[in-house]
């Protein structure tokens, strides 16, 4: 025989679960504290100005045949390195 009583123990759990989750939800796992912020940038060096003026060239100068997107990476590298040197 089953019985007639509706089960209580669903509803319950249902409710401590999202009592749960919004208590979960208020936590902030990302913000504005002194560790959120941005760590400093590292110091620019040959190889890491290197690595960007040629990733540029390959978003803005594909169609450049090798030489022409070499000679610009050259003179990008030596605009950041004067940059660099400027700064500090």
């Amino acid at each position: 025989m089953t019985s007639s009583i509706p089960h209580t123990r669903h509803p319950i759990a249902i409710l401590l679960l999202v009592l749960a989750a919004a208590a979960l939800a208020g936590c902030e796992t990302v913000g504005s504290g002194p560790a959120a912020q941005a760590a400093p940038e590292p110091p620019m060096t040959h190889s890491r100005a290197a690595a960007e003026c040629w990733m540029s060239t390959e978003k803005g100068r594909a169609d450049q045949n090798l030489d022409k997107r070499a000679d610009f990476v050259t003179k990008c590298i030596d605009e950041k390195m004067k940059g660099a040197k400027a700064a500090m």
